[in-house]
């Protein structure tokens, strides 16, 4: 019978600043906190697994269905790829580049004479304020709009109708290989869009992230035969390196939608998934009722969710850090993660504590399978839950 293993990343779900938040300007931050009081939130389902009865966070249940954690960053970092890459057993001892203040003339130069355009904008900004700004001088020169954000990115819009989404698609793979060693962005993106002031972006976005450094758990899997399906935004997050399959998605919805899809088919092996919309759509947005609608909606599939699990089947609910909608940032906020592990032969109602890295769900996953942890950086939790 085939073994499988789901690990399901709600993007930014965080439960909590960690010891060392003030250093990134994120003291008091708590994603989980910050929308649990809206009126709009209602997450029964993830209370009775346990994720209130998690360290550090208030109004948990009596015999929750999970064995439950709280998972500390080791890396150096709150972003969506040293996340994920550790969450898949890599340490990342330096945060990624940032741009606050936009990129440097030795990024800037080489980038126009490798596309023969030249740019506009250049600093941190919105991606759907930088089009209202820039969208109709780019129109008039032809010039690319370049911008980044607090995270570790280097984003290119382009209007489709000036620059065909395949030659868009090309700067950035230009703008890819540009971008290593010192200016190694975590991703450069491609955000197209369309139509008349004040402009729309169309779903074709596209994201090249740095190779991680080192062998990660998809690519573990991979070698030893494994399937290994991606579901959202992680081929991208790991430049397409692990996975036997990738089903990109356009929302939570479409990515629950594909997760179950998953869960009715016969595979063995790993379903890997990101839900980005509690990130990218309210996160980033300082939307709470947003947010609160969102984990409400995951809640609420959970059930027919669980229902589709086999005997051999093992879930892991995390994140990848925090983005709480409530603090003036809009930016991501370093906090603890909450990890919640679930199946027929998994314990209930087991605390594992504090962990000392997301790369212990990593390590897990591997010991899951039979698979050596050796060069993964994290301790498996399995003998501690396995009934």
């Amino acid at each position: 019978m085939a073994k499988r293993a789901f690990l399901i990343v709600l993007d930014s779900v965080g439960i909590g600043a960690m010891p060392d938040a003030a250093n990134w300007g994120d003291e008091g931050s708590h994603t989980v906190n910050a929308i649990k009081t809206h009126p709009e939130f209602s997450c029964p389902n993830l209370t009775e697994m346990g994720l209130f009865n998690i360290q550090g966070m208030e109004g948990g249940v009596a015999s929750p269905r999970t064995c439950y954690a709280r998972m500390a960053e080791s890396s150096k970092g709150k972003d969506t790829t040293i996340g994920h890459w550790e969450i898949a057993g890599i340490y990342s001892p330096k945060p990624l580049p940032t741009y606050p203040n936009g990129f440097p003339k030795e990024v800037l130069e080489p980038f126009e004479k490798l596309t023969g355009r030249g740019v506009l904008c250049n600093q941190p900004y919105s991606g759907t304020e930088v089009i209202k700004d820039y969208g109709e001088e780019h129109l008039k020169t032809g010039k690319l709009i370049v911008y980044t954000s607090a995270d570790s990115v280097f984003q290119i819009a382009a209007h489709e109708d000036m620059v065909p989404i395949e030659e868009l698609y090309r700067y950035c793979e230009q703008a890819r290989e540009l971008l290593q060693g010192e200016h190694g962005v975590g991703r450069v993106i491609a955000r197209p869009f369309s139509g008349k002031y004040p402009f729309q972006r169309t779903p074709r976005r596209h994201d090249y992230s740095l190779t991680p450094p080192a062998d990660t758990v998809p690519d573990i899997m991979k070698a030893a035969g494994f399937d290994v399906l991606s579901v959202g935004k992680i081929f991208d997050i790991f430049a397409g390196r692990g996975f036997t399959e990738s089903r990109p998605t356009t929302s939570n919805e479409d990515g629950m939608n594909a997760t179950m899809g998953m869960a009715k088919r016969d595979f063995n092996g790993l379903c890997f998934v990101n839900l980005v919309d509690f990130d990218m759509v309210y996160g980033h947005r300082n939307d709470v009722a947003g947010y609160a609608r969102a984990l409400t909606a995951f809640d609420q599939w959970l059930p027919e969710f669980l229902k589709e699990l086999q005997e051999d089947d093992l879930l892991i609910i995390t994140a990848d850090h925090g983005c709480d909608p409530s603090t003036p940032s809009t930016d991501h906020s370093r906090e603890y993660t909450p990890m919640l592990a679930y199946g027929k032969q998994i314990k209930q109602g087991v605390d594992l504590g504090v962990r000392d890295s997301f790369a212990d769900i990593g390590a897990t996953i591997l010991e899951w399978f039979g698979l050596s942890t050796d060069g993964i950086f994290g301790k498996s939790f399995l003998k501690e839950i396995k009934q």
